[in-house]
C-alpha cells in the first residue's frame, strides 16, 4: 500500500538502486504476548503494520548488485511502526552485518526510521549497541558502509546506521536529525533538521536526487571496494615548466592568480571523482580543502587537496577523516599542498585550529596506506606541512615551501620591507632548494609522473629533478 505521505516503501527504495535484490532469511525469535513489556495492543499493532505494508518487520535485508558491485542492502519500512527498531529488528541487522563480513561485502543502509520502539522499552534502545558493534566489526574488516538517508531519519537510526557510516548520501528534503519532529523544542527551526542542513553542517556528504541515486551509489561502491598497495604517482605539473631564479620569484609565481589550482590538477588526474563533505564535527571548508575518491587508470586513489586559500579547522578535520578512511580501506592517498597557511583569525582559534592540524599530522603519520604529496603552489608553514607525506613529497616548478612567509619572517626579524626579497632567498624555499635540502623527493615537470612505464620516450618537458641525481628522465 502506498504511504499517504508519499514516502518510499522499503522495496521501492531498494528498486531505486538495484533490480536483483535477494532477501536474506530472517532470524526467528519467540516472544511473549504483546512483547517483552506486555504492552497492551502491541501484537495487534504489529499485525496491522504487517497487513498494511506486507512486511513482517521494520527492515528488509538482502544481497544485491548495485551498478555491478555486490553489497548487502538494509532497507527500512517506515510504514511498519514508523520504521522503529525493536529486538527483532536488531536480530535482522546483526545477521545482515554478519553476512556482509562473511562474504566480504560493503553494507548500504537505506534508512527511514523514527527511532527505537517504545513498546519494547530499554530492550529496544539497546539494539543501538548491537548495531554499533556490528558496524565496528565491519570497519575492522576493511569494508565500507555507505548510508542513504530517506525521509525521515531520526533518533538512534540516524545516530548509528546513518551518521556512523563512512559516507552519507541523502535524498532531497528528507527530515534528518537526532531529534524527531515530536520531541524537539517548540521554537526549533525545522530547516535545521533537513538533509540539506546536515550536508551544510558537515554531517552528511551529499544530497542526491532519486533518479541519480543508483548511479551515484554504484560509483561510490566501486571506488571504495578497490584496495591497492601501490602509491599514487604524483600528477604532472600544469603550470610554468622552468625553475625560479630566486626565492622571491618562486613566491611570486606560486601566488600568481592564474596559476593552476587544485581543481585543474584533480580534473587532469582522475577519470572521475566523488567528494566527501564535512568533518563530522559540524564544519565544512569547501573553499579551502577538497576531499574525496577518484578513479585513475582503473584503480582508486583518495585525495585531499588544498585550494590556495587559508585552510580552516574543518578542512584539516575533513582531510584527516579522508586519510583515515582510505587507510582503513587500503586505498592510496594523494594530497595537494597549496595554502598560504592555516586560517589564523579568532574564529579559527575558537574552532580548534591547533587541534585540527595536530589531528591531520597524526592521521598522515599513522597511515599504513601509501601517501603521495605534490606541492602545487604555496607551502605555507605547518598549515601546509600537515598535509605532506614524509619521504614522498614532490613539488612543481611554480611552487615553494617555507617555514614562514618571507614578509612575516622579515617582520619578525625587524627587517625593512625592502629586505623581504633577500629574506626569501635566505629561507631557501625554491623547489630546487627543497630538493637539495631533502625536504622533497623531486620536481615534476609537465607530463612527468613517477611510476610511468620504463623505457618510454622522454621529452625535455618531462624531466623530473630529484635529489638522488640531478635530472632523472623518468618520463
Amino acid at each position: 500500500m502506498a504511504d499517504p505521505a508519499g514516502r518510499l516503501s522499503a522495496r521501492e527504495a531498494v528498486a531505486l538502486v538495484t533490480d536483483d535484490f535477494s532477501e536474506l532469511p530472517a532470524p526467528t525469535r519467540t516472544s511473549a504476548p504483546d512483547g517483552p513489556l506486555a504492552w497492551p495492543g502491541y501484537d495487534a499493532a504489529r499485525a496491522r503494520a504487517a497487513e498494511r505494508t506486507g512486511e513482517q518487520e521494520s527492515v528488509i535485508c538482502g544481497d544485491a548488485r548495485v551498478e555491478g558491485t555486490r553489497a548487502v542492502l538494509i532497507a527500512f519500512e517506515f510504514g511498519f511502526l514508523g520504521g522503529s527498531l525493536g529486538v527483532r529488528t536488531g536480530d535482522r541487522l546483526e545477521a545482515a552485518y554478519a553476512h556482509a563480513r562473511e562474504h566480504r561485502l560493503p553494507v548500504v543502509p537505506l534508512i527511514a526510521t523514527g527511532g527505537s520502539r517504545m513498546q519494547e522499552g530499554m530492550l529496544a534502545l539497546t539494539q543501538l549497541q548491537r548495531v554499533a558493534r556490528a558496524s565496528a566489526l565491519l570497519r575492522e574488516t576493511g569494508l565500507p558502509q555507505i548510508a542513504v538517508v530517506r525521509d525521515p531519519t531520526t533518533g538512534g537510526g540516524w545516530a548509528t546506521l546513518g551518521a556512523g557510516a563512512d559516507v552519507v548520501l541523502a535524498l532531497p528534503g528528507a527530515q534528518v536529525g537526532f531529534a524527531g519532529s515530536r520531541v524537539r523544542p517548540a521554537d526549533a527551526d525545522p530547516a535545521a533538521y533537513t538533509a540539506e542542513a546536515q550536508v551544510a553542517a558537515g554531517a552528511a556528504d551529499a544530497v542526491v536526487r532519486p533518479g541519480e541515486l543508483r548511479q551515484t551509489l554504484g560509483r561510490w561502491l566501486r571506488l571504495l571496494t578497490r584496495p591497492s598497495a601501490a602509491p599514487a604517482p604524483p600528477p604532472a605539473a600544469l603550470g610554468a615548466p622552468d625553475l625560479p631564479a630566486t626565492g622571491w620569484d618562486a613566491v611570486r609565481r606560486a601566488r600568481a592568480p592564474h596559476r593552476p589550482r587544485a581543481t585543474a590538477y584533480l580534473d587532469a588526474y582522475f577519470t572521475h571523482r566523488v567528494a566527501i563533505g564535512g568533518d563530522r564535527c559540524g564544519g565544512t571548508d569547501p573553499d579551502g580543502m577538497l576531499c574525496g575518491f577518484g578513479e585513475r587508470e582503473g584503480r582508486t586513489v583518495a585525495y585531499a587537496a588544498q585550494t590556495g586559500a587559508a585552510t580552516r579547522p574543518a578542512g584539516y578535520r575533513t582531510a584527516a577523516r579522508l586519510v583515515r578512511l582510505a587507510d582503513r580501506l587500503g586505498i592510496p592517498v594523494l594530497t595537494l599542498v597549496d595554502t598560504p597557511g592555516a586560517a589564523n583569525d579568532a574564529e579559527a582559534e575558537r574552532q580548534g585550529a591547533g587541534a585540527a592540524i595536530a589531528d591531520l599530522f597524526g592521521a598522515v603519520a599513522a597511515a599504513r596506506t601509501p601517501v603521495t604529496t605534490l606541492v602545487v603552489g604555496e607551502g605555507g608553514s605547518g598549515g601546509a606541512l600537515a598535509l605532506a607525506a614524509p619521504g614522498n613529497t614532490w613539488a612543481t616548478p611554480d611552487s615553494y615551501f617555507s617555514v614562514i612567509a618571507p614578509e612575516l619572517a622579515a617582520a619578525i626579524l625587524k627587517r625593512s620591507p625592502a629586505e623581504v626579497e633577500a629574506t626569501a632567498d635566505r629561507l631557501r624555499i625554491r623547489p630546487q632548494d627543497l630538493v637539495e635540502l631533502g625536504v622533497v623527493r623531486g620536481i615534476v615537470g609537465a607530463g612527468a609522473e613517477s611510476g610511468v612505464e620504463q623505457g618510454s620516450a622522454c621529452s625535455p618537458e618531462q624531466v623530473i629533478v630529484t635529489r638522488e641525481g640531478g635530472r632523472d628522465s623518468r618520463g
